[in-house]
C-alpha cells in the first residue's frame, strides 16, 4: 500500500478527501504498528504498516488509498517493565485514543490482559497471543455533515432548567417510540420524546456518558452490565450501543443528527464526561488503549513503586493530567464534541481529580488554567462534580470563576430540613438564595449552584420517600454497595403501600422537594424520570442494571400525572418570574426605589425574623421576594421588574398557623399554590396582610403579590 509520511497533528485518523493521515502519540515506544481490517472482529490484521515517522513524539503515515468506513488498530513495540511504569504489549491490538468511532464492544477472555493470567506472577510476566480478535476496531470516518444554521443555543445560566437522562433507559419503554429506534440517539430525537421535553419545560438534557466504553467483565460474569457507562475508553467516539444502525457505522452522523434536532427544539446538549480515569483499570486490569500505548505518560503512577497506581477515583486508575499530551488529548476531545458534535457544554465526573497537581487539589491547576483561556472552551457550560475519592477531594465551593458546580450541600440541607432535623434554618436559607456562602467571595453568582435534590447516582424521588434503606439486592454484592446516608422521610412504611394517607403524604413530600428545587435560586437539575415518580424498588447504585429497574416506565397513573403537571407549572413559574433566577445574590436590603427589601425572612406570627429566631431550631419560614428590587437589567438594558412572591415552608410535623405579612394599601396575596392542597376548589384566592394561613404539616406555600382589583378579578 502506497504510503507518504504524513503529519503529527491532528492525532487520530483523518480523512481529507484524498486519503487519512494516521496519527498517534507515545513518548517511551521504540515502535509503532498502523494494523488495517476488513471486519470487526477479524482476528489478523489484512495490512500491518511499521510506522517509519516520528515527529515530537508523534508517530505518523498518510494513507492516500484508505478511505472513510476503514478499520484500524494500534501495536506499539516498547518494554514490559511493569516496575518502571512501563507496560508495552505488541501482540496486544490497541484502539486508538483519538477514534472518532469505534466499531463494536471489548469480547472477554484471558487474553485481553496484557499479562499470563494465572502463571503465579500477578502482571509481571508479559502474555505473548494475540487478541485482535476480541477487540472492537476503531473506524475511519468523513466528519462532513449538513448542519445548516445550527450553532450552540448559548441558554443564559440563569435561565436554564437541566433534565439528567441515560440515552437508553429514555426511550426503551416509550410505547410512541418506534421498537428500532428505543434506546438510541435517534431515539431520544424522535417526535415523542422531543414533544416531551418541550412540554415539561426543560431547557439542556444532561446525558450520562456516551463516551464508548467498557462493559466490566466481572460485571457480565454475573449477568449485569455497566449501565451508567463510567468506564471511557473512547473519549472521541459516541457509544455504538446507543446506535440504532450499529452495523453501518452511522453512529456519528446518528448523534449529530440527536443534537441539530434537540437544538432545534430550543434544548441544549450538555455531556457527563468521565476523564478522571479509564476502563482499563489497576495493574491487574486489560490492556485495551492507553496502557498499551503509554501507560507512564497517559496515568498517574505510584512513585514509589510505579508498577501501581495513584487511584483518586475508586476505579483503579487515574488519568495524569500533569502530562501535557495527556491534557491535550483532553482538550482536544472538549474542542471536538463542541466544535465537531455541536454540544453546549460538560458535567465533569469527580472533576477534583482532574485538579490534583503533585496531590492535593488545586484550583490553580494546569486544567484550569488551559480550559480559561480556550477561546471556545471557556465559552461553554462547564460543570463539576466537585468531588473525587483521594484526600481532600471535596471541593464544593471552590471551583474557580467559570465553573458551575454540583451544589452536594444544597442536596443534603433541603433532604434533612423537609425531613424535619432542627437546626438547619440558617444553612438552609442560604442553599435557598443561591449558596452565596460557598460562590460570591470568588466572584461567582446563583447560577454556580448547580441544584439538585436527586441525581443517577442514588435513590429516585419516589424511592427517597418510600424506604428507610437501600435495596440493591439486584446487583448481586449484598448490598454492600450504595450509599448508606439516607435522608428518607417515608411515614414508618417501606416500599409499596395501600394506605391512602401515607400515599398522600408521600405525594406531598415529592412537591416539597421539587417546589423548593424550582424555586431556589440557582440552576435546577431534575433527575430525569422523578416528574412521573419512577421507580428503581429502592435500589439506590442502579449502575449495573440496563432492565426495567432502570428504564422509565411510561405507563403513567393518575397519581403521577398530577406531579408531572405540577413540576411544569413550578417550571413554567421559574422560567416566566425573574426572581426566581436572579443573576446576582439578594442583598437583604432596599435596593433604590423600590418600598421595600429585596427579600426578607419571616417568622409565623408575620414578623421579620430577628438573630434570635434563627437559633431557635425551627422548622418554619416565610420568604418574601421583592419583584421590584431585582436591580438587573435585561438584554436592551431595560430594568428587569417583576411580581412579587412569597414562599411558607413548615418542615414541621404539625400544622403551622402563618400571619401573612402586611405590606402596602391596594395589594393583597394571590394563592398559587400548597403542596399540601391538590384540590383547591375551596381554597381563597386572595389573601390580605394579616391574615392567618393555615399551612399543613410538612408543606409549602407561594402566593403572589397583586393589585387588590386585579388579585379579586383574578378570584372571580
Amino acid at each position: 500500500m502506497r504510503q507518504r509520511p504524513g503529519r503529527p497533528y491532528p492525532l487520530g485518523a483523518t480523512w481529507d478527501g484524498e486519503g487519512v493521515n494516521f496519527a498517534l502519540f507515545s513518548e517511551n515506544a521504540t515502535g509503532v504498528d498502523l494494523c488495517l481490517f476488513d471486519s470487526e472482529y477479524q482476528e489478523r490484521e489484512t495490512v500491518s504498516l511499521s510506522l517509519e515517522e516520528c515527529t515530537d513524539l508523534v508517530w505518523h503515515v498518510y494513507l492516500p488509498e484508505v478511505r472513510p468506513g476503514q478499520m484500524y488498530g494500534y501495536r506499539v513495540h516498547g518494554p514490559y517493565d511493569p516496575s518502571a511504569g512501563h507496560r508495552f504489549n505488541p501482540s496486544k491490538l490497541l484502539i486508538d485514543p483519538y477514534a472518532k468511532a469505534i466499531t463494536g464492544i471489548v469480547k472477554w477472555a484471558d487474553v485481553m490482559f496484557g499479562y499470563r493470567i494465572g502463571q503465579g506472577k500477578e502482571d509481571l510476566m508479559r502474555d505473548e497471543r494475540n487478541n485482535a480478535g476480541h477487540v472492537p476496531k476503531c473506524m475511519v470516518v468523513d466528519q462532513a455533515f449538513s448542519w445548516g444554521h445550527d450553532r450552540l443555543l448559548q441558554i443564559p445560566w440563569a435561565q436554564t432548567v437541566i433534565y439528567e437522562v441515560h440515552v437508553k433507559g429514555f426511550t426503551m419503554n416509550h410505547p410512541d417510540v418506534p421498537e428500532h429506534l428505543r434506546g438510541t440517539y435517534e431515539g431520544l430525537a424522535s417526535p415523542p420524546m422531543i414533544a416531551y421535553l418541550k412540554s415539561l419545560g426543560v431547557t439542556a438534557v444532561e446525558l450520562l456518558p456516551v463516551h464508548h466504553f467498557v462493559n466490566d467483565q466481572f460485571l457480565l460474569d454475573k449477568g449485569l452490565s455497566n449501565y451508567w457507562g463510567y468506564n471511557s475508553i473512547g473519549y472521541f467516539a459516541p457509544d455504538i450501543r446507543y446506535s440504532a444502525y450499529p452495523q453501518e457505522g452511522r453512529k456519528v452522523y446518528e448523534f449529530k443528527t440527536m443534537v441539530k434536532t434537540l437544538h432545534s427544539a430550543g434544548i441544549e446538549v450538555i455531556l457527563d464526561v468521565v476523564y478522571n480515569h479509564t476502563g482499563e483499570g489497576n495493574h491487574l486490569g486489560p490492556t485495551l488503549s492507553f496502557r498499551g500505548i503509554d501507560n507512564a505518560a497517559y496515568y498517574r503512577l505510584s512513585p514509589d513503586n510505579p508498577r501501581y497506581y495513584m487511584d483518586y477515583t475508586g476505579c483503579g486508575n487515574t488519568l495524569n493530567v500533569r502530562h501535557p499530551r495527556t491534557l491535550q488529548m483532553i482538550m482536544d476531545s472538549l474542542r471536538y464534541w463542541v466544535c465537531d458534535m455541536h454540544v453546549d457544554g460538560f458535567r465533569f465526573d469527580l472533576a477534583s481529580a482532574l485538579a490534583r497537581e503533585l496531590h492535593d487539589v488545586d484550583r490553580l491547576s494546569a486544567f484550569f488554567d488551559i480550559i480559561h483561556q480556550d477561546p471556545i472552551l471557556s465559552q461553554v457550560k462547564l460543570i463539576a462534580e466537585p468531588w473525587d475519592l483521594g484526600e481532600g477531594g471535596y471541593q464544593v465551593g471552590n471551583f474557580p470563576p467559570g465553573w458551575a458546580e454540583w451544589n452536594g450541600k444544597y442536596r443534603d440541607v433541603v433532604r434533612r430540613f423537609w425531613t424535619g432535623d432542627n437546626g438547619l434554618l440558617g444553612e438552609f436559607a442560604s442553599r435557598l438564595t443561591g449558596s452565596s456562602d460557598l460562590y460570591g467571595l470568588s466572584g461567582r453568582q446563583p447560577y454556580a449552584s448547580i441544584n439538585f435534590v436527586t441525581a443517577h447516582d442514588g435513590f429516585t424521588l419516589n424511592d427517597l420517600v418510600s424506604y428507610d434503606q437501600k435495596h440493591n439486592e439486584a446487583n448481586l454484592e449484598d448490598s454492600r454497595d450504595g450509599t448508606d446516608d439516607n435522608e428518607s422521610w417515608n411515614c414508618g412504611v417501606e416500599g409499596l403501600t395501600d394506605d391512602p394517607a401515607i400515599q398522600q403524604l408521600r405525594e406531598r413530600q415529592k412537591r416539597n422537594f421539587f417546589a423548593t428545587l424550582l424555586l431556589s435560586q440557582g440552576v435546577p437539575m431534575i433527575a430525569g424520570g422523578d416528574e412521573i415518580g419512577r421507580t428503581q424498588g429502592g435500589n439506590n447504585n442502579a449502575y449495573c442494571q440496563d432492565n426495567s429497574i432502570s428504564w422509565f416506565d411510561w405507563n403513567v397513573t393518575k397519581v403521577q400525572a398530577e406531579l408531572l403537571d405540577f413540576v411544569k407549572h413550578l417550571i413554567a413559574i421559574k422560567k416566566d418570574h425573574p426572581v426566581f433566577h436572579r443573576r446576582r445574590f439578594f442583598q437583604g436590603k432596599q435596593i433604590k426605589d423600590s418600598e421595600v427589601k429585596d427579600i426578607a425572612w419571616f417568622a409565623s406570627d408575620g414578623k421579620e425574623m430577628n438573630d434570635e429566631d434563627w437559633d431557635k431550631g425551627l422548622l418554619t419560614l416565610g420568604i418574601r421576594l421583592a419583584g421590584d428590587a431585582i436591580e438587573e437589567m435585561d438584554d436592551l438594558g431595560n430594568p428587569i421588574i417583576d411580581d412579587s412572591f412569597l414562599l411558607l415552608l413548615n418542615a414541621y410535623h404539625e400544622a403551622v398557623h402563618f400571619t401573612l405579612p402586611a405590606h402596602k394599601k391596594g395589594v393583597a396575596w394571590e394563592w398559587v399554590f400548597d403542596t399540601a392542597k391538590t384540590d383547591s376548589k375551596d381554597i381563597p384566592r386572595t389573601w390580605r396582610g394579616g391574615k392567618v394561613y393555615e399551612l399543613e404539616s410538612r408543606a409549602m406555600a407561594l402566593m403572589r403579590l397583586r393589585d387588590l382589583k386585579q388579585a379579586n378579578k383574578n378570584s372571580n
